[in-house]
C-alpha cells in the first residue's frame, strides 16, 4: 500500500513538472515572438520614418550642391547634411532597392519638406536650379604647377598670378590654416616650395560662375581633402610616420610608382621596410621632382641634385608631397601590404616587379631597363 502511494505521488511530481516545463517553454516561444514582431516593427518603423519628410511643408528651400563624380552614398551624406533626408544610409539602400541611379552633378534648389521620391526624381531630371557655369577637371598625381596651368585655361587667371600666391607660405596661412590645421606642418618649413603640394585633392569641380576666384577654388579642394582624411582618421592617429604631412608625403611618391592599388600597397610596404633599416627610399620621382623635369629615365648624376626632395642623397622622406595624391595613394600608405620586399622596379607596361635583395634587383633592372629608351620624355 505504502509504495503504491510512492509511486502515486512521484507520478503527480511528474506530471507537475512537465506542466511547468511545458508552461515555461509556452513563456520563453511567447517572448521570443514578442521580441521578433517587437523588433521588426520598430525596423519597419524606423525605416518608414526615415523615408518620411523632414518637414511638414515645402515652405523652406535649401540650395544643395552636387559634385560631378558623386556616390550614392556621398550624394546621401550631403542630402543628410543639408537638413533634406533623415537618414544617409537608409537613402542609400532606397534608392538601391528601387533601382535608382543616374544621378546628375549640379546646383539644386530642395526641400526638407519633399519626399524621396520627389528628390530623387529630380536628381536624375537634372532638374537644376543653377546651371554648372565650370567644370574643374583636376587628375590624380597632378602637381600644384599642373593644377595652376588648368585653373589659368579654365578662369581669366594669369598662371604667374596663381603660381606666386600658392608660393606664398603667408597667404596660405592667412587664408587656411585656422579652418585646415594638417597644414601646419608645410607651412612650417620654409623649403618647402608650394605649401598646398599635397593638399589640393585630385577630383572634378564644380562651380556656379564662369570665374570663380582662387580662394574659392583652393577652399573646394581642401574641404574635399578634410573629407577624404576624416575617412581615414582611425589609421592616420596610429601610423608610424606620426603626422598628415608625412603620410601624404609617402603617398604622392606611391602616386607615380605604381597604377594599380594592389602594388600601390605593396610599394608602400616597401618603403616603410626601407625606412625601418633606416635606408634611403632612392625614389627616382622625387629626384625629377627636384629637377623640375619629366623624362622616363633618371642618370646617376640627376641621383646627385642637391635638393630636399631628393631621396637619393639622403635618408628618409622628402620635405613635403611631390604631387597631390588620390584616395588610393593614401589608403596604400595607411593599409599597406606586409612585405619582405625591398625594392621594386616599374615596367613600361605598368607592372611592378619586387625582390628582396640588391643582386634581385639588379638582375631586374638589367633585364628590363632598355624598355625605357624607348619611352618619350
Amino acid at each position: 500500500m505504502g509504495k503504491s502511494n510512492d509511486r502515486f505521488k512521484i507520478m503527480r511530481e511528474r506530471a507537475e513538472e512537465a506542466r511547468l516545463v511545458r508552461r515555461i517553454v509556452l513563456i520563453v516561444v511567447a517572448a521570443l515572438v514578442i521580441l521578433i514582431i517587437g523588433g521588426m516593427s520598430f525596423t519597419y518603423y524606423y525605416v518608414t520614418h526615415s523615408l518620411t519628410p523632414v518637414a511638414a511643408t515645402k515652405d523652406k528651400k535649401v540650395v544643395v550642391t552636387i559634385p560631378s563624380g558623386s556616390s550614392t552614398s556621398e550624394i546621401g551624406d550631403i542630402l543628410e547634411t543639408k537638413g533634406i533626408i533623415r537618414n544617409s544610409t537608409i537613402f542609400r539602400y532606397y534608392v538601391k532597392y528601387k533601382n535608382q541611379s543616374n544621378f546628375q552633378a549640379g546646383v539644386y534648389q530642395l526641400s526638407p519638406g519633399m519626399k524621396i521620391d520627389e528628390i530623387t526624381g529630380k536628381l536624375q531630371s537634372g532638374d537644376i536650379y543653377e546651371q554648372v557655369a565650370l567644370k574643374l577637371v583636376v587628375p590624380e598625381g597632378y602637381k600644384v604647377e599642373d593644377i595652376a596651368k588648368t585653373i589659368a585655361k579654365k578662369t581669366n587667371m594669369k598662371e604667374a598670378d596663381i603660381l606666386k600666391k600658392m608660393k606664398d607660405h603667408q597667404y596660405v596661412e592667412d587664408h587656411y590654416l585656422d579652418k585646415y590645421p594638417f597644414l601646419k606642418e608645410s607651412l612650417e618649413d620654409k623649403q618647402i616650395t608650394y605649401p598646398l603640394e599635397g593638399y589640393l585633392f585630385p577630383a572634378t569641380y564644380s562651380f556656379n560662375k564662369k570665374n570663380p576666384d582662387l580662394d574659392t577654388i583652393l577652399e573646394k579642394m581642401l574641404s574635399k581633402t578634410a573629407t577624404i582624411l576624416d575617412k581615414y582618421n582611425a589609421q592616420i592617429s596610429g601610423n608610424s610616420l606620426g603626422s598628415v604631412h608625412k603620410i601624404l608625403t609617402m603617398a604622392s611618391i606611391v602616386e607615380r610608382e605604381a597604377e594599380k592599388d594592389a602594388d600601390r600597397k605593396k610599394v608602400a610596404g616597401v618603403f616603410y621596410n626601407r625606412l625601418n633599416k633606416d635606408m634611403p627610399l632612392q625614389s627616382d620621382i622625387t629626384v625629377l621632382y627636384a629637377l623640375g623635369k619629366s623624362k622616363s629615365k633618371v642618370s646617376y648624376k640627376d641621383t646627385e641634385v642637391d635638393s630636399p626632395y631628393n631621396t637619393y642623397n639622403q635618408k628618409g622622406l622628402p620635405i613635403g608631397p611631390i604631387n597631390n595624391p588620390s584616395e588610393s595613394s593614401i589608403a596604400a600608405v595607411l593599409i599597406p601590404t606586409n612585405t619582405k620586399a625591398l625594392y621594386f622596379y616599374a615596367r613600361p607596361n605598368g607592372e611592378v616587379l619586387f625582390t628582396n635583395t640588391l643582386a634581385e634587383h639588379n638582375d631586374v633592372v638589367n633585364k628590363y631597363s632598355h624598355e625605357w629608351d624607348d619611352e618619350k620624355e
